[in-house]
């Protein structure tokens, strides 16, 4: 190949970039992309305790502009003493690539540049144009990385057509599967009042874990809904229950649930919080709640963009991809505001793991299958 994605990978993992810290990666990727001809341009977002530095490079200005999105930022590594190796030495052991970022999603964005520098030997005068949105926001608040680069690149005029983030998608092996989609998820922090009082009166207060618990159960007792198309059905758990008593012989004044909703695309979070209000409003309660949604469910539908992802996995690993909505939150939540968008990447094994590994092969067929999507979407 015209790149190897393996040391590029390793001076990747060698910056200590956890969220938000950069520490060099973005400099990293953009000293291996300005010489395939991209224009960069560095975006720093955030307050001046949490600086977050992106960056969007591109190159040519036609039509279909496709763009490969990921993140350099990385979590922390944890315990160090459980670590067989330094998690920023990007070693290389038996085949394997050790290090924090080797699957989520450093080697992704190596093997993304390989697999393109690769395309471009091969077709310097290609159709359309690409470009590259890498964020160092994406492990922790997600508020100042690829949010705030798509905001300033509609006012630039630079939405892609289609875009493909690179996060670890493959079960197995690589090329099972892609995201077309993820489910929304929704928070809720809900705090009941109530009166205090000695339990033997109950009359005399008011029991505000009854109330909680009322306003649950018919929450608890039905499905949401019975999934769609590409969705399972959406879920209700309680994760949090407090009433902050040790006294059993007293009823307290206060009860506190928080609830996380992972819902599909036949809901939206506005519907789910008005669900959650009349329920409470249902068992007579006093309360206040604090819903927060992190990201409406999206789906981006089978068609052109996606039978042509497929056709490239499919005849570069072998695989043919299962279409998945599964897994938790992406950027692509905020991608899907602006173009149809889908993920694509490595087998995602042992990200945020103790010991985090990419095999130096797979890293290789991923660039090669990169180059494929390539191929596929600008010929």
């Amino acid at each position: 190949m015209a790149i190897d994605p393996l040391p590029l990978a390793q001076a990747l993992i060698r910056c200590r970039s956890v969220t938000p810290a950069d520490d060099g990666a973005l400099d990293v990727v953009q000293r291996a992309l300005e010489p395939l001809g991209f224009a960069c341009t560095r975006l720093v977002f955030g307050p001046p305790d949490y600086r977050v530095d992106n960056l969007f490079a591109r190159r040519g200005t036609g039509a279909p502009h496709f763009c490969y999105a990921g993140h350099t930022d990385v979590v922390p590594p944890g315990d160090l003493g459980a670590w067989t190796d330094d998690p920023f030495a990007g070693v290389v052991r038996d085949g394997m690539l050790h290090g924090r970022g080797a699957c989520d999603m450093k080697g992704g964005i190596a093997a993304f540049i390989a697999g393109l520098a690769d395309y471009l030997a091969a077709r310097p005068n290609h159709a359309g144009s690409i470009s590259l949105l890498i964020t160092g926001d994406e492990e922790a608040r997600a508020v100042d990385g690829t949010a705030k680069v798509l905001e300033w690149m509609q006012a630039e005029g630079q939405i892609p057509d289609m875009a493909l983030v690179g996060e670890p998608t493959s079960r197995r092996a690589l090329g099972d599967t892609i995201k077309i989609g993820r489910r929304g998820s929704l928070t809720a922090r809900i705090t009941v009042h109530g009166r205090q009082g000695h339990s033997a009166y109950p009359q005399q207060a008011d029991n505000p874990i009854h109330r909680l618990v009322a306003a649950l159960g018919p929450l608890l007792a039905a499905p949401l809904d019975n999934g769609s198309a590409h969705f399972p059905p959406s879920t209700l758990q309680v994760t949090g229950f407090d009433v902050g008593n040790r006294a059993a012989n007293v009823i307290p004044a206060t009860a506190r649930a928080m609830l996380n909703i992972r819902f599909n695309d036949l809901q939206t979070s506005a519907a789910l919080t008005e669900r959650l209000h009349a329920a409470l409003r249902a068992a007579g309660c006093t309360y206040e709640m604090e819903a927060e949604c992190s990201g409406e469910a999206f789906l981006t539908r089978p068609g052109p963009f996606v039978d042509a992802l497929v056709r490239a996995i499919a005849r570069s690993t072998g695989e043919t991809p299962a279409l998945d909505t599964g897994g938790g939150t992406s950027d692509a939540r905020f991608i899907a505001r602006y173009c149809p968008v889908a993920e694509f990447g490595a087998v995602g094994a042992s990200l945020h793991q103790v010991n985090e590994h990419a095999p130096v092969e797979e890293l290789r067929r991923l660039a090669a299958a990169y180059r494929a999507v390539l191929e596929e979407i600008l010929g």
